[in-house]
């Protein structure tokens, strides 16, 4: 299946100020296929080593740290010889390991010709006991669960996915709203796991869809119980909780919700964790639409989402049944699923800074605020066609009146044009953004 980081990685294959990469992600979106498509595609010869109880591993990277040495005990192991810009050494699950980690910056340092990479799941790597990370040493990309574009393009829908991407294909798009549609219904249940995709589009088999989503859900709580610590209960009880804070009107985060008397002190830490694990994304309260964005966040008022559609409506129990047939996927659930869905898209774009806006003493509130290039982006998430914008035409007409801000929508309906507001079909939104994450006058790089 196609991933969109494949041409980063051309370019960081290519780049001459390359060093050794590291590919972030949470388990099982697709770390390990992506590295080794690539690798077996574009170099002569692959080292592939998997971390998980490797002794012989374990022992070379515990002794010294001369290069020389390092090099030839990896070559000892895979029993294959390492040519600089022909060999791709591919080191997986580097969290059982993490003096891999650190011995990144000897690669960088003291073997730049030779292309080395490493990738595990985040919940590993962000606690490495003490052992010192390669900061500044190594470059990093970051691959989250397939976007709705790269779910397209899985089910052979390419023709799709290129409208999307193209700038002059509204009113064809706007054409083809049913057909749209029901894809993304589609996408909502099966979500951006790479297993439940490629599972899907062999079987077009909800109940098979579902058991592989269960079962990363299951794998996700193990490993909290793994590597939480003293934050594991609490960290499984917010994990627990989000399905049921995202189906109520206001998707503010309550600790209440999680259980009677429960407050913030008690479980930031344990939010934090599932946070830097991936597996849960955090937006906050900003109390001014301006650049820098981050500037205006509030921190202890915050909105959490997770990290794939198709998982919260696993986790959810919603029946294969009201999310693929007729619109109650849409329509109901508060329009949990659709702002879900919305916040993995914008997540996956680079350069972007996300908040959401709630107005003191008010009921104006605009779901979303994206810093995207050098434009703020008040952003609506409508689930269904009844669209009117209240808020949005007043926060962007009354409140900001004068600023330059236009609005944006984003909704089942086609794409719409008006004076102060345009509004974006659902499944086109991430293309839209991602347009103006990489304008020229941005000076930004557009790096999926």
């Amino acid at each position: 299946m196609k991933r969109y980081i494949y041409d980063d990685l051309l370019k960081w294959k290519y780049s001459p100020r390359r060093k050794p990469l590291m590919l972030y992600g949470a388990r099982q979106v697709g770390k390990t296929y992506i590295l080794k498509e690539f690798g077996q595609n574009e170099f002569e010869e692959m080292i592939y080593i998997n971390c998980y109880k490797n002794e012989q591993l374990k022992s070379l990277m515990s002794g010294n740290v001369e290069i020389s040495r390092i090099l030839l005990g990896i070559s000892s192991i895979a029993n294959q010889e390492i040519r600089p810009s022909k060999t791709f050494i591919f080191f997986d699950e580097v969290q059982d390991i993490p003096e891999v980690v650190a011995a990144l910056k000897y690669f960088c340092e003291d073997a730049p010709d030779i292309h080395v990479a490493a990738a595990g799941s985040l919940l590993g790597v962000m606690n490495m006991d003490g052992i010192p990370f390669p900061t500044g040493k190594v470059d990093i990309m970051h691959l989250y669960p397939m976007t709705f574009d790269e779910f397209l393009e899985a089910l052979g829908e390419n023709s799709k996915a290129e409208l999307l991407r193209r700038k002059d294909t509204e009113e064809t798009i706007n054409s083809l709203l049913p057909s749209f549609t029901d894809l993304l219904r589609q996408y909502y249940f099966v979500g951006g796991m790479p297993e439940a995709v490629l599972d899907f589009i062999e079987n077009k088999n909800p109940v098979s869809v579902r058991v592989i989503q269960h079962a990363i859900l299951s794998a996700y709580d193990a490993d909290i119980a793994k590597h939480a610590g003293k934050d594991t209960l609490k960290a499984r009880m917010v994990f627990e909780s989000i399905s049921s804070q995202l189906a109520r009107e206001n998707k503010k985060f309550i600790f209440g919700a999680i259980k009677k008397g429960a407050r913030a002190s008690e479980y930031e830490q344990a939010i934090q964790w599932l946070v830097n694990a991936g597996l849960v994304y955090k937006v906050c309260r900003v109390t001014k639409a301006a650049i820098p964005l981050k500037f205006y966040e509030e921190k202890d008022t915050f909105k959490l989402f997770l990290l794939d559609v198709g998982l919260l409506a696993a986790m959810a129990e919603v029946p294969a049944s009201l999310m693929l047939i007729g619109n109650t996927v849409f329509t109901e659930f508060k329009g949990a699923f659709t702002e879900n869905y919305v916040l993995t898209q914008i997540k996956t774009i680079p350069n972007t800074v996300i908040g959401y806006y709630l107005k003191d003493n008010s009921s104006l509130e605009i779901d979303f605020i994206v810093q995207c290039g050098s434009e703020i982006m008040p952003l609506e998430v409508k689930a269904e066609e009844n669209v009117k914008s209240k808020s949005l035409r007043q926060f962007v007409t009354i409140d900001n009146s004068g600023s330059g801000m236009r609005g944006y929508r984003t909704s089942m309906k086609g794409y719409v044009h008006q004076d102060w507001m345009s509004n974006i079909p659902l499944f086109a939104i991430r293309d839209f953004l991602e347009t103006h994450s990489s304008l020229p006058d941005h000076n930004l790089l557009s790096n999926r």
